[in-house]
C-alpha cells in the first residue's frame, strides 16, 4: 500500500504543470531553466557558488517569485526546483573559461534582473549573445601577456635583475605549452606540473652556467604564477565559511592537488638540474620592500620604486591573459596599484598577514562603491587583479615544495586573513543601492 501510494503521488506531480514559467519566443519556458542557465554561465564566468546562489536568489525575488523556487548550486551545475512539487531543473555549465569581459557582461546582466529592468525572459538572448564572444586566447596577446606577468612578479617580489630576465622569457615559454596543450582535454591536468618544470629547468640551467648560486623562489614561481590555483583555495576556503561544505571541500581538494602536480614539476627540475631553491625567500607583498642584497651587477636587485613599475606592468599582462579590454585594464592597474600601496603601507603597522585582509576588505567596498557609480564595472571584475596579487599562491607553491612547517604556516594564515577581509567587505551590501546598467 505504502509504495502504490507513493507511485500514485509520483504521477500526480509528474502531470502537475509548471508553477511558475515565461513565455520566451512564444514557448513557454520554466523559470528554474532561466535561472538554471544564468547560473551556469556565472559558473564558467568563475563566480563562487556561493556568489551564483546568492545572484540567482535575488534575481528571484526581484522577478516577485519568493521562496517557491529552491536554488542549488554544485561547482559544474544549477539546481532549481519547485518546492512545492519536489520537481527540479538540472542546468550543467559548460566548462568554458570566460574572458574578463564576458564575465563583466554576466555580472551586468545580473544587476539589471536584480533591479527590474531586465525580465527573466530575456535571459536566453542575453547569454547567447554573452557566449557567442566566446573565442580561444589570442598567441600573442596570450604569450605576451604570461611574459609580462612573470617579470612583473619577478620584480615585485624583487628578484635580481638576471631572474628578472630568465622569467620573461621563460614565462613566454610556459604561455606558448599552455596555448598549445589546452587545445587538448586530457592534456589539461598535466600543464600545471610540465610548466613548473619546465621553469625550474631552465633557470636551474642558466643559473649553473652563470654561477649565479642565490636563486630567488620566484625566478621559479613567476612564470608559472598564472597557473597556481591561489584564487581556487580562497575560493573554497570562502565556499567552507559560507556552508557549503561539498563544493569547498571538493575545490580546495583540486586546489591541492594542483600545487603537488606544480611541487613534483619543481622538485623534478631541481632534482635534473640540481637547482636550490631559497625557502627564505618567499616572502609576501608587505614584506619585499626589506628585501636586500649586497650583490652587484646582475645579481643586484632592482630598486623598490621599480617595483611600483611592476605592479602596472603585472596588471597590463593579466589584462592581455584574462582578455579584458583596455577599459578594464585600466581598471585593473588602478585597483593593483591601490592593493600595493595599502599592504606596502599598513604592513609595518599591523604585519603582513593582517595588512592583506585590512586591504581586501577596503578594497572590497571601494570596488562595490564604484559598481554603484559605474555599474558597467562590477565588483567582482574590479576585485579581481587586487585579489590575484594578494593570494599568496606561489609562497604557498614553495611551502608544499619544501614541507617547511614554517613556510606553510604564513600562507595559510595569509590565505584565512584575505577571506575573513572579503567577508568584512561583503557585508554591507546593502549599503550601496546598485544601479541598473544602461546599456
Amino acid at each position: 500500500m505504502g509504495f502504490g501510494s507513493a507511485l500514485a503521488n509520483l504521477r500526480g506531480v509528474l502531470r502537475q504543470p509548471e508553477s511558475h514559467v515565461e513565455v520566451v519566443d512564444g514557448e513557454t519556458v520554466p523559470v528554474g531553466m532561466l535561472l538554471g542557465t544564468l547560473g551556469a554561465l556565472l559558473l564558467d564566468a568563475g563566480s563562487s557558488v556561493t556568489d551564483v546562489r546568492s545572484a540567482l536568489e535575488k534575481a528571484r525575488e526581484a522577478a516577485g517569485i519568493g521562496p517557491g523556487l529552491a536554488v542549488g548550486v554544485l561547482p559544474a551545475l544549477v539546481i532549481v526546483s519547485e518546492t512545492a512539487t519536489g520537481s527540479a531543473t538540472i542546468v550543467n555549465a559548460e566548462g568554458v573559461e570566460l574572458s574578463f569581459r564576458q564575465a563583466a557582461r554576466a555580472n551586468r546582466l545580473v544587476l539589471g534582473l536584480e533591479s527590474g529592468s531586465i525580465a527573466l525572459a530575456e535571459i536566453p538572448a542575453r547569454v547567447r549573445a554573452i557566449r557567442a564572444g566566446t573565442r580561444p586566447p589570442a598567441a600573442l596577446p596570450w604569450i605576451a601577456g604570461n611574459a609580462l606577468t612573470a617579470a612583473g612578479l619577478a620584480v615585485v617580489f624583487r628578484c635580481p635583475w638576471w631572474a628578472i630576465l630568465v622569467t620573461l622569457g621563460v614565462g613566454a615559454l610556459v604561455g606558448v605549452i599552455g596555448l598549445l596543450l589546452r587545445r587538448f582535454r586530457e592534456a589539461v591536468a598535466i600543464i600545471p606540473f610540465l610548466a613548473a618544470f619546465m621553469s625550474t629547468a631552465v633557470v636551474g640551467i642558466v643559473a649553473a652556467a652563470t654561477g649565479f648560486d642565490h636563486v630567488p623562489l620566484f625566478a621559479v614561481c613567476a612564470p608559472v604564477a598564472v597557473f597556481v590555483p591561489g584564487a581556487l583555495i580562497t575560493n573554497a576556503l570562502l565556499e567552507l565559511t559560507a556552508a557549503d561544505i561539498v563544493t569547498g571541500s571538493s575545490r580546495l581538494v583540486q586546489g591541492v592537488i594542483m600545487l603537488g602536480f606544480m611541487a613534483a614539476g619543481i622538485a623534478a627540475g631541481s632534482a635534473l638540474t640540481g637547482l636550490h631553491v631559497d625557502p627564505s625567500s618567499a616572502a609576501l607583498v608587505g614584506e619585499v620592500a626589506g628585501v636586500v642584497t649586497d650583490r652587484g651587477g646582475w645579481e643586484a636587485v632592482p630598486s623598490y620604486w621599480v617595483s611600483w613599475v611592476a605592479v602596472v606592468v603585472l596588471a597590463l599582462g593579466l589584462g592581455l591573459v584574462f582578455g579584458s579590454g583596455w577599459r578594464l585594464t585600466l581598471v585593473s592597474v588602478a585597483v593593483m596599484v591601490t592593493a600595493y600601496a595599502l599592504v606596502s603601507g599598513t604592513s609595518p603597522l599591523w604585519g603582513s598577514v593582517v595588512a592583506t585582509g585590512a586591504t581586501a576588505a577596503l578594497l572590497f567596498i571601494a570596488t562595490r562603491l564604484l559598481e554603484r557609480l559605474v555599474p558597467v564595472i562590477p565588483a567582482t571584475v574590479s576585485f579581481f587583479p587586487a585579489f590575484l596579487l594578494l593570494v599568496p599562491g606561489t609562497v604557498g607553491l614553495v611551502a608544499v615544495s619544501t614541507l617547511d612547517p614554517v613556510a606553510l604556516a604564513t600562507p595559510l594564515a595569509t590565505f584565512v586573513s584575505l577571506c575573513v577581509g572579503t567577508k568584512i567587505g561583503g557585508l554591507l551590501p546593502g549599503l550601496f543601492a546598485r544601479n541598473a546598467p544602461t546599456h
